[in-house]
């Protein structure tokens, strides 16, 4: 009997499903609409997989980014899943070939971008053809709440009203505040969806955030940590991107580079260099990554601070998909928030967007976003709990594992410089001037800048009356009353100024007192393990043999090597050592169509081991 279950050991080779998964299938197969919000690594594209081999017509699944939908239909492929896609990277005779193959319904899933939707091609193959199911992938580009907002994804309910018959309709995304969740049900009008939220906390995750002096200092420490392992490196500039890489090269790290900037050639062939293991440091601005389903990504460095908290979960999530421990390190300096602040300005001309009304909004929200990225940035108290409360989960106090739980903090009382700092803003206003965050520390601290001495800023009574603190405290000062809403932010031509709120007066007047957490010493140095840890040191050797037998697989036929076998599942026949093929098939993420084709080879590279290794074995 086909069932879910079945199908899932069938083509993935796991005999159970993960959370939220079966109850997403279940809906669908009950005819229901599904709206799921589940983390990367938690498995969303299986929900839809699945469905599609027991519905009766085409799944039509809606991704925004078209240099990704190559690897994820080789991936589906290997494990026996009949899929295609259309989109502008592929000659006209494949296309035909593809528009072909449909019609006589020899693919379940068809992978398209949504600017394809509304073209007279796709609308007439989609007339001719039973449509079962439509699947939005990255769903939270419907709405202008999201960090993502996309035109074309309003092409979306056109397409799906004019079909003969509406199929059942899902939307998959791995980041929603309530809001997106609310615009992505009203705007692809889903009609009473089923709920999917499996939760945004990935427990394998280490997040930690770290103020260098020097960030390429710190970027060359994590990477000695991170010896050997395949990580990501995002930058918020095409120029970080070029000078992060250029400076790793220098020093013999296996580097490659990915931003819009390249031309579409060397893209392609960087991105393959990474997933193929062939260069193991990815430094890229968030145009990479979207789709990745690389599984050995041991860290993340945000070597510039995101926009947004969206983004930022989004991207450091695409370390430890194999459930591996992993790193996610974001490195801050107040310099990031008047670059994301410039990105937003310069975001707002978006030719895509003609409304200005539209532009404007995109860009207040976009600003108020990038307010909550820097609490998170510049906190000292939990900061999964912090991101989880970001979007709408409950959270213990602490979690033991990001920077903030691992550091000893001291309390202390900074009303007396919270008052100046307020003084500050206020005398600037009486004196007519826009003082931004930055401004106002340069001014406190008594800065000898030429700015602030052209501008005649040394003048003011609060230049200069705090001693005791650095730019860098101040600022850091600064950003805790705006937390506490003590001070406020609002634009103001190119940047954001400081401005007065009514818990600046409570301050003053002394009903509020101001105290801030100082690190002490951290509890110990952060670490994570080697992703081979689950693997016993007698073992180690039959997991590079493992590994080698992949890799040989792999360069063979042209895919990367996690797509052949994770890391994951080599540990598991490590630790299992099948010797025969019904064993074999018990390894997780070995399904029927993989043992079939790689099995005999692994079984005998496994006992080939076991016969040399004896005492081991």
């Amino acid at each position: 009997m086909r069932t879910p279950e079945a199908l899932l050991q069938q083509y993935f080779g796991h005999r159970e499903f993960r959370s939220g998964q079966k109850q997403a299938i279940d809906a669908i197969l009950q005819g229901r609409d599904v709206l799921a919000i589940m983390p990367t690594g938690a498995g969303k594209s299986v929900c839809y997989q699945i469905s599609a081999m027991l519905l009766p017509g085409l799944t039509i699944v809606i991704s925004p980014l078209i240099s990704l939908m190559k690897d994820q239909v080789e991936a589906l492929h290997q494990v026996g899943i009949p899929a295609a896609y259309l989109n502008s990277t592929i000659s006209p005779a494949q296309f035909a070939d593809t528009m072909i193959g449909v019609r006589n319904g020899q693919y379940r899933i068809l992978y398209a971008a949504p600017e394809r939707l509304m073209t007279e091609h796709f609308l007439a193959l989609t007339a001719e053809v039973p449509v079962s199911m439509v699947a939005v992938d990255e769903a939270h580009c419907v709405s202008q709440w999201g960090q993502d907002f996309r035109q074309s994804y309003l092409d979306i309910v056109p397409f799906v009203e004019q079909l003969p018959v509406r199929p059942v309709c899902c939307a998959f995304t791995a980041t929603a505040t309530q809001q997106v969740e609310t615009d992505i049900a009203a705007l692809l009008h889903l009609q009473n969806p089923v709920s999917v939220k499996t939760g945004f906390d990935r427990k394998n995750l280490f997040f930690g955030v770290r103020q260098p002096q020097k960030k390429m200092d710190e970027v060359i420490q994590i990477l000695t940590e991170n010896a050997g392992k395949s990580g990501i490196i995002y930058c918020s500039t095409r120029k970080a991107v070029e000078d992060v890489c250029n400076a790793l090269r220098e020093k013999g790290y296996p580097a490659t580079r990915y931003h819009a900037g390249l031309v579409e050639k060397e893209r392609s062939a960087n991105q393959e260099d990474f997933l193929y293991d062939r260069q193991t440091i990815m430094v890229a601005t968030n145009a990479f990554g979207m789709g990745i389903d690389k599984s050995n990504v041991s860290f993340v460095i945000h070597y510039q601070m995101p926009m947004d908290l969206e983004s930022y979960y989004q991207e450091a999530g695409r370390a430890g998909r194999d459930g591996e421990p992993a790193q996610c390190i974001l490195l801050y300096s107040g310099r990031d928030v008047r670059t994301n602040q410039f990105l937003l300005e310069r975001g707002k001309e978006n030719a895509e967007i003609e409304e200005v009304s539209l532009r404007e909004s995109l860009l207040q929200k976009g600003e108020e976003r990038l307010r909550q990225m820097t609490f998170y940035a510049t906190s000292t108290s939990c900061l999964r709990r912090r991101m989880l409360q970001y979007f709408g989960e409950k959270a213990p106090e602490t979690c033991g594992n990001c920077s903030c739980c691992l550091t000893n903090y001291r309390e202390e009382d900074v009303t007396l410089e919270a008052k100046k700092i307020i003084s500050c803003v206020y005398r600037g206003q009486k004196a007519g001037y826009h003082l931004s965050r930055t401004m106002t520390a340069d001014i406190l601290i008594g800065s000898k800048k030429e700015s602030i001495l052209r501008m005649r800023l040394d003048k003011l009574s609060t230049y200069g009356i705090i001693e005791k603190m650095t730019r860098r405290q101040v600022a850091q000062l600064i950003d805790e009353l705006v937390e506490m809403e003590c001070l406020a932010l609002r634009p103001f031509q190119e940047f954001s100024e400081l401005v007065l709120t009514s818990g600046s007066a409570a301050v003053i007047r002394g009903e509020k007192q101001v105290s801030h957490r100082v690190p002490i010493v951290q509890k110990k140095r952060i670490s994570m393990g080697s992703s081979d840890d689950s693997v016993s040191s007698e073992e180690q050797g039959l997991f590079q043999k493992l590994r080698e037998l992949r890799t040989e697989f792999a360069r063979a036929e042209g895919v990367p090597a996690y797509i052949i076998f994770t890391d994951a599942s080599l540990r598991d026949m490590c630790r299992k050592k099948p010797r025969t093929m019904g064993e074999l098939r018990q390894v997780s993420g070995v399904g029927i169509v993989k043992s079939q084709k790689y099995g005999k080879d692994f079984l005998h590279a496994i006992a080939a081991w076991q016969a040399e290794h004896p005492e081991e074995s």
